[in-house]
């Protein structure tokens, strides 16, 4: 079986981070040193994830309860809860689905006297024009929050942040993992000290939590050898288990119903320094390969229907495709040996208030309901990748999708 994806992670890295938890760095040094590697420089601040500092920053913005804030209108349910624990009201912005861009002509049908801040998403490594949301934010008045943790490819994004804050994730399945934490990139510097003044009142994160974390996902970069991984979701269906559902249960940053308790939380000195190491030493290679890959996928499947295939900058950090029985391609491709899968991301589709109707974002939840992940990844062999698309094309030919 082919492995739906490959963490972007080195065993070297992997070595890093538990010598990192048995070194006596504090967090105040590593944070320092963490800080002189931004490009951002003193605009950054780095976050246990980008959940924390999503948290962190509605604290110190202290919206009135019943504000509103636009969101794009697929993201993860976790930032919506976050919005909804603050008393405010997430407001789903459809997208446009083949450019993966928040459209801003619903942007102005939703906007209303109670907004307050538009929240948008690059997805699946896209990465949407920013500048029409930054003009419709400053004609009505909003702070925008730009969400990258899908679409980081090196260190130089964090150079120019788009959003008056930008989030950039370094989560298990993210680009350059570091195993979790992020940096939050602000343009003003003046928010940037409330947000750092609510994060200090925080707890640390245990060390422990971070060597627990290395030895947890060391198993899993070893599960991602193929033999191994045959072996995995063979032992899978003799025991009736769903790997595809063991997975993305394990992958998840925060499981449980309390959220806010697990993400108010420092980042420990040993994730700071594997995040340094992560941003210093970023292979671009990574990113040249992940989209040759998907290049050559896109060329043998060019019936194959995608989210974002007109999107103006994207470097495919994942691979989604859209197809009328997507359950039905899934399994047909676990047949044929390429683990495809339905829940690599966490992603959903925000419901519009209940006194909104008019704002269900029909393209975007139209198409989540055919979305599926197929397992193209730098390091995947054109051999491999012909294989597949011969597989898709003769699950779903021209014309199905």
């Amino acid at each position: 079986m082919i492995p739906r994806m490959r963490l972007d992670i080195a065993w070297s890295d992997l070595l890093h981070g538990a010598r990192s938890c048995a070194a006596s760095t504090s967090p105040e040094e590593a944070e320092r040193r963490l800080g002189q590697a931004l490009p951002c420089g003193e605009a950054g601040l780095a976050c246990l994830s980008v959940r924390s500092g999503f948290d962190a920053l509605l604290q110190a913005l202290g919206f009135p309860a019943g504000s509103e804030i636009l969101v794009s209108a697929v993201t993860i349910p976790d930032m919506t809860r976050i919005i909804e624990a603050h008393g405010l009201v997430p407001v789903p912005i459809d997208l446009d689905v083949r450019r993966l861009s928040a459209r801003v002509e619903v942007m102005e049908r939703a906007v209303t006297p109670r907004t307050r801040a538009v929240l948008v998403a690059h997805l699946f490594g896209s990465r949407m024009p920013m500048e029409p949301v930054r003009r419709f934010a400053e004609e009505h008045g909003l702070i925008v929050f730009e969400d990258c943790a899908q679409a980081y490819a090196g260190p130089e994004d964090l150079r120019d942040p788009q959003g008056d804050v930008s989030f950039f994730s370094f989560g298990p399945i993210k680009t350059a993992t570091a195993l979790g934490g992020a940096i939050l990139c602000f343009r003003d510097l003046q928010l940037l000290a409330a947000v750092r003044r609510v994060q200090s009142e925080w707890p640390i994160r245990p060390r422990r939590h971070f060597f627990a974390r290395i030895f947890k996902y060391s198993l899993l970069v070893l599960l991602s050898y193929r033999p191994v991984y045959s072996l995995f979701t063979a032992l899978c269906r003799l025991l009736g288990r769903d790997h595809d559902r063991l997975i993305s249960e394990r992958v998840r940053g925060f499981p449980g119903e309390n959220l806010l308790a697990q993400i108010r939380q420092r980042p420990s000195a040993p994730l700071l320094a594997l995040l340094e190491r992560r941003i210093r030493r970023f292979d671009q290679g990574t990113i040249a390969r992940r989209m040759a890959a998907a290049r050559l996928a896109i060329e043998r499947t060019p019936s194959l229907r995608r989210p974002g295939d007109q999107a103006p900058e994207h470097t495919h950090w994942m691979f989604p495709a859209l197809h009328e029985k997507p359950d039905e391609l899934v399994r047909s491709m676990w047949n044929a040996g390429f683990d495809a899968t339905r829940g690599a991301s966490s992603l959903y589709v925000v419901d519009p208030p209940a006194d909104r109707p008019e704002l269900e974002p029909a393209e975007a939840r139209a198409a989540f309901e055919r979305l599926l992940y197929l397992p193209v990844y730098a390091g995947l062999s054109r051999r491999r990748i012909e294989r597949m698309a011969t597989v898709v094309l003769d699950v779903a030919p021209p014309g199905t999708t």
